[in-house]
């Protein structure tokens, strides 16, 4: 008889699990787990062969076939880029970068965040034009690990600290975007480029009469998505393109937007199912042989040096300097030591900092590289964000002075 509550009670348990703000990032860093055990245990061959697995579409004469790999990297990585504009948007429109003293102090500190990994890369790999193309991988923070960190703590960290780390990591996405669209761009075809800006001009125009219903703005997506994919501009943009013609306005103030509907219903897909498949996918990388001497190669120790390093002193001294020059007001209630640890937390850049680099290097040997550097430079951040956050919560309940 008890047998019905225990279930619903470890149910119960489970859901609770999924709707924390760090449930996502665990997901994410178990799902990077299960991909670096599989690779180095002797089922490391299954593990290829379900990444180049050939998955095609065909409609009439029409045919697309990629690797799976290829799929999630192209496909369901253009749904998460579209969760990020919508996000993007809400934010700009009417959320906490609505306003130019909102944004201020997230902008500069994304900029400076931004800044300094990259240069720090660059040094380490200077002279080499190859492996310079991997400038922009350290300049990337992953929002749901980031936040998932900071989630760990609770209320034990003041709220505009959350928001503050929320706002920089998006500012910092839209700058990727930005970095992609310009640097990583090559062979256009400017007939797809054609009719994907017709496609985005259909979507401006359903925008402008007002339509709310989905199906127009998902049907004329799809049709911008394959546009991008052929034009020779990565396919994830057109996610971006796509989620900033969604309506912000409701039809009544009793309901939300389409915006906000999409926004709502996707999120726990992409945390929980596009993002843990992609880490599972891209987090993949042969250990045998990694040493010291390995690490210290130009691109992984770029890459970690400018995640660890970089996003750090970027963060933290723009964020000194905007704020000591009065350009904008200090987080409420959080102290230097907390802004320094959420500065240590932005260089979590996992997600978007392997997605660049699949842009950057396509050769095998320089992957593995990458993944290495990102792991250890987004792992270092993590752990040593979590323990300087950690730390502070500690002193400020020992010394509440």
């Amino acid at each position: 008889m008890t047998l019905v509550p225990d279930v619903r009670a470890r149910l119960g348990g489970a859901l609770a699990f999924f709707h924390h703000e760090a449930a996502g990032g665990l997901v994410l860093l178990a799902a990077a787990a299960a991909a670096l055990l599989i690779d180095n245990s002797p089922l490391s061959w299954l593990y290829g062969l379900f990444l180049d697995t050939p998955v095609g579409v065909r409609v009439g004469p029409l045919s697309l076939e990629k690797p799976l790999l290829l799929w999630i990297n192209d496909g369901l990585m253009a749904i998460f880029f579209f969760l990020v504009g919508l996000e993007i948007k809400r934010e700009l429109v009417q959320g906490e970068l609505s306003t130019f003293g909102q944004a201020t102090l997230p902008a500069v500190a994304a900029a400076g965040g931004m800044a300094v990994p990259a240069l720090i890369y660059a040094l380490i790999n200077a002279g080499n034009a190859a492996t310079l193309r991997g400038w922009a991988i350290p300049s990337a923070t992953d929002i749901a690990f980031a936040v998932g960190v900071l989630a760990l703590l609770g209320n034990r960290v003041p709220s505009s600290l959350k928001l503050f780390l929320l706002a920089l990591a998006i500012l910092d996405d839209l700058g990727a975007i930005v970095i992609i669209a310009l640097f990583y761009t090559e062979h256009l075809s400017w007939l797809s480029l054609a009719l994907a800006g017709a496609g985005i001009a259909l979507l401006w125009a359903l925008n402008a009469r007002g339509v709310t219903r989905l199906a127009p703005y998902l049907l004329t997506g799809v049709f911008i998505w394959v546009c991008v994919l052929k034009s020779g501009v990565h396919a994830t943009l057109a996610g971006v393109v796509v989620a900033l013609a969604i309506p912000l306005t409701a039809k009544s103030a009793d309901e939300p937007s389409l915006l906000e509907q999409l926004e709502e219903s996707l999120h726990p897909w992409i945390a929980f199912g596009v993002l843990p498949l992609f880490a599972f996918a891209n987090a993949g990388v042969s250990l045998h042989g990694l040493s010291l001497a390995r690490l210290m190669e130009p691109v992984p120790l770029g890459i970690a040096a400018g995640l660890f390093l970089g996003k750090t002193a970027g963060i933290f001294a723009a964020t000194l300097a905007a704020i000591k020059s009065g350009l904008a007001p200090k987080p409420e209630g959080a102290g230097w030591d907390q802004i320094f640890g959420v500065a240590v937390l932005g260089g979590i850049g996992f997600t978007m900092s392997l997605f660049i680099g699949t842009l950057a290097f396509a050769d095998a040997a320089s992957a593995a590289q990458v993944r290495v550097g990102v792991l250890a430079g987004s792992l270092l951040s993590a752990v040593t964000g979590y323990a300087v956050l950690r730390l502070s919560v500690t002193r400020q309940r020992e010394w509440p002075g």
